[in-house]
């Protein structure tokens, strides 16, 4: 059995505590940012408007994930206490959230440049999965987001919250939704078995859905939620919601050049 006593602040400048969590968010990013700049854009015009993109990406990220969080997983809180919405620094973010920020960015960014958003949701797409891997072993240093309790031989104790051994679900998130989501979106588009835009964001929409789904089950839910319909937790349902519009979104671009 694996011991995680890890400290979430990675190190300290000048009293200023610096969490991993921060630093997986700066790393999926410049990380991502890299990638899609040296491996996936040939446009030139793209590849020109795209530092001006990111831009817009990360406050769509931020943004959307903090509000998401506020609105999906802790309303009765924030209505009383609006306010700290903006205390970022405070912790909660929502996957679902900042990919809804993330495509209203992509939206408004495309229209501003007379583009086609679905070019850069399908870059994100592609890197994205880079930021969710990072952001998962935060989670996993943190002690958050931790699994339920298990017998298997590689169950985790998080000191900071009991002494049970639990799933370490931290890491089956971010093998699956970072490491097997990112080799199957970018081997579809290598091999250009995917060329039509928005086509790999559905794809992005329908697999991710797929993995989160699947994994809730060894997750605990959200103590202020807990279980909701047929004993599901949150994260599911919006997941269903994600992948209908993913199967959706495919359809009608299946048939376009």
């Amino acid at each position: 059995m694996f011991i995680n006593n890890f400290d979430p602040v990675a190190f300290e400048v000048f009293s200023l505590e610096i969490r991993w969590y921060s630093l997986a968010y700066i790393f999926g990013i410049v990380l991502g940012w890299i990638y899609c700049k040296k491996k996936l854009i040939k446009d030139p015009i793209i590849l020109d408007l795209f530092d001006d993109f990111i831009t817009y990406l990360i406050i769509g990220i931020i943004l959307g994930g903090r509000i998401g969080y506020a609105l999906f997983y802790n309303f009765s809180y924030y209505i009383n206490n609006p306010l700290e919405i903006l205390m970022v620094w405070n912790g909660g973010m929502s996957f679902h959230g900042g990919l809804i920020g993330v495509i209203l960015s992509c939206v408004i960014f495309g229209k501003k440049h007379k583009i086609n958003s679905f070019i850069f949701l399908d870059l994100v797409a592609l890197s994205a999965p880079i930021g969710i891997f990072f952001g998962r072993i935060a989670n996993f240093i943190n002690s958050e987001l931790y699994g339920r309790a298990t017998d298997l031989p590689w169950g985790v104790q998080f000191v900071l919250i009991d002494n049970i051994k639990r799933h370490p679900s931290q890491i089956y998130e971010a093998f699956f939704e970072g490491i097997i989501l990112f080799f199957i979106l970018n081997y579809l588009f290598r091999r250009k078995y995917i060329v039509t835009p928005g086509k790999l964001s559905a794809l992005f929409l329908i697999f991710y859905s797929l993995f989160r789904y699947s994994l809730e089950f060894f997750r605990v839910p959200d103590p202020q939620i807990g279980f909701l319909f047929l004993n599901s937790t949150l994260g599911q349902i919006i997941s269903l919601l994600f992948f209908v519009i993913g199967v959706l979104l495919f359809y009608l671009k299946k048939n376009e050049n």
